[in-house]
């Protein structure tokens, strides 16, 4: 790169490092170091200046969140700016190490092309992504609060959870409120239930035959508010992400058609891995990136251990284990293809594999719009190779059975 600048980036400071050409014309190198603080006009005098260097190219290590006010702010200037993973730009082992020295060797090595861009999506994707992951915190803290809600019914002798599935279901939900509102009486209580729950009077009311005083309702009320407050901000998160997602909505249909994914988890992955993917060559880059391919541990022709995938986009990875999960439990391709894995490899490693093999055909219908999801069927991998196939694969698992088999063709 002619013409390069790279930051080492803080939390209250930038350390940038440019290389220019000489201005003498002697084919040597100029190199110079600031310092800029990150408020925004320190920031906007910093690209001022690399704009008056004629800088083309700002590399930053992906620091924490720090680097998105400086990524953010030159992007918009007309930088080509990448952010680049910090465990892939280390200095050498036993050098020194100051702000100033990781600025110039950042910029030194993404002046000779030795380092590659890491992938943050279009502003678009950015605003669907911070909504989306935001959603999936909040349904996780609920989550949480509902198990500290089991947890005080049983420090109360209130064994609601053993005759409900779901004790926040409606009948649930009336008792724990009768409970707060004063109510002792366990067949008062127990008359409360709603449908279903009313074939398990008899033992609801023995469930109501506790403990629970003022001291537990006071607490049980604080954690239900929490919990309406949850589901309201996840219904206004979730208002929201129907206005962002709009503009992609043919996208999310044709993900949907997948087995596993439903509109939440298309939405999430799309808001994860953008719709350009020109950005990844191939599927197998995508999967590599997602860390959804094995790792390679090889050296003088041997295989050292089991290369694991890596740690990679957590929220990816959530939404393809949940949509293989959701899959296994289909009759189709994908379902089939579980089933066999898990029954050699294991369910763990059955999962990892089919959420690679969704996130392969996300691929391929996102990087053709005219694409359309067809499923092979259960049956593929049966007849992909012809009825003989078939026929010894039976054989082979009838005689580990301890069977002798004689085949005779029908009439």
């Amino acid at each position: 790169m002619e013409r390069v600048a790279a930051l080492d980036i803080g939390k209250a400071e930038v350390v940038c490092c440019v290389r220019v050409p000489s201005p003498s014309g002697s084919g040597r190198r100029v190199q110079e170091v600031r310092t800029f603080t990150t408020m925004t006009r320190s920031l906007q005098a910093m690209g001022d200046w690399l704009g008056g260097l004629g800088v083309t190219r700002v590399v930053m290590e992906a620091t924490s969140d720090y680097w998105k006010p400086p990524f953010y702010l030159l992007e918009a200037a007309g930088f080509d700016v990448w952010l680049v993973n910090a465990r892939e730009v280390k200095h050498l082992p036993g050098r020194p190490k100051t702000d100033k020295l990781d600025a110039v060797w950042l910029c030194k090595i993404a002046e000779r092309g030795m380092v590659r861009a890491s992938f943050v999506p279009p502003a678009p994707i950015r605003q669907l992504r911070d909504v989306t992951r935001y959603r999936v915190d909040l349904v996780g803290e609920r989550g949480r609060e509902k198990n500290r809600v089991e947890k005080l019914l049983e420090d109360a002798q209130i064994k609601l959870s053993v005759v409900a599935s779901d004790i926040f279901g409606v009948s649930g939900r009336a008792m724990m409120d009768a409970l707060i509102s004063g109510q002792r009486d366990p067949k008062a209580l127990a008359q409360l239930a709603r449908t279903r729950m009313r074939t398990k009077l008899r033992d609801l009311e023995e469930a109501f035959v506790g403990r629970f005083d003022e001291h537990h309702a006071f607490l049980l009320a604080r954690m239900l508010a929490h919990i309406d407050a949850i589901n309201a901000d996840i219904t206004a998160v979730e208002d929201r992400i129907e206005e962002l997602v709009a503009p992609f909505a043919q996208a999310v249909a044709r993900l949907d058609d997948i087995p596993g994914i439903s509109v939440t988890t298309a939405r999430a992955i799309i808001a994860e891995v953008g719709l350009d993917m020109t950005r990844f060559p191939t599927a197998a880059h995508l999967a590599s990136w997602a860390k959804f391919a094995p790792g390679v541990k090889e050296s003088a022709g041997k295989t050292k251990g089991n290369a694991s995938t890596g740690h990679g986009n957590r929220y990816l990875a959530r939404a393809l284990g949940e949509a293989a999960v959701g899959a296994a439990r289909t009759n189709t391709f994908l379902g089939e293809r579980y089933r066999r894995i898990a029954r050699r490899r294991g369910k763990k490693k059955a999962i990892v594999a089919v959420g690679r093999s969704i996130l392969v055909i996300v691929w391929q219908l996102l990087a053709t719009e005219q694409a359309t999801f067809t499923d092979l069927g259960p049956d593929y991998y049966d007849n992909r190779g012809g009825t003989q196939r078939a026929v010894r694969n039976h054989i082979r698992g009838l005689q580990a059975l301890g069977y002798q088999v004689t085949l005779q063709a029908a009439a």
